[in-house]
């Protein structure tokens, strides 16, 4: 059982810890190296922005004039075509209902509408990585060209993968890439199988023999041995 519990322990602050979708080019030792805070007046058209958000980072195109395109999930526009309303601010509850929804719109908002009370830094992901930049022009003309309604997927089709796209021409997230090997480890670690099996056997317990407890309790502890 203790083994257990650190099991979880260790797991959980791997979560919480490592700022879930935070990227690599944005992160930990090569934040100093890949990002720098600068002044407003200072953003060029096309710079590739970022904001610390709690659990990952978001990127936008500065467009110029205070401007920045940006993708993020919202479910207003499903709700209502009433584009005053739609325009304003995306508060925390419409981001979470939009990405369940899987609805997104690339729009264009203020940087203190971007930046959401947050710090705004550019990131310099072009001494990261080998593919070349366009122009910053070209950069900007790319995010303007995509403004409007699009598909979202937290994990493929993210604010992330709308920048890269617009600034390298192939769209890639290095944060889908970090929470998808932390997943990768814990599927292989052994002890998610006993975690799993314990879970269904107090499901049963505590709700009874049912297809609804019984299927889960043996099928997905078999799925993690299989996949380890």
């Amino acid at each position: 059982m203790l083994h257990l519990l650190t099991f979880l322990v260790e797991k959980l602050s791997l979560l919480s810890n490592f700022k879930l979708f935070e990227s690599k080019w944005s992160g930990g030792e090569r934040r100093e190296r890949a990002t720098q805070r600068v002044p407003l007046p200072f953003f060029r058209r096309g710079d590739l922005l970022e904001v610390p958000r709690t659990l990952f980072t978001h990127y936008g195109i500065y467009l110029g004039d205070n401007k920045v395109a940006h993708l993020i999930p919202d479910i207003l526009p499903v709700l209502t075509n009433d584009k005053k309303l739609i325009s304003t601010v995306i508060t925390n509850k419409r981001l979470i209902l939009g990405c369940m929804y899987r609805f997104a719109t690339v729009r264009v908002d203020t940087l203190e509408d971007f930046a959401y009370g947050s710090n705004i830094m550019v990131n310099h992901m072009d001494q990261l990585i080998k593919t070349q930049a366009f122009q910053n022009e070209d950069v900007a003309k790319r995010a303007e060209k995509r403004i409007g309604a699009i598909p979202y997927s937290l994990l493929w089709n993210n604010c992330e993968h709308f920048v890269t796209h617009c600034r390298y021409g192939s769209a890639a997230s290095q944060q889908t890439e970090k929470f998808c090997e932390c997943l990768k480890s814990i599927i292989r670690d052994q002890r998610s199988i006993i975690v799993a099996a314990l879970l269904g056997i107090i499901s049963i317990v505590s709700f009874g023999m049912a297809p609804s407890t019984t299927l889960p309790t043996i099928l997905i502890p078999f799925t993690l041995w299989m996949a380890g």
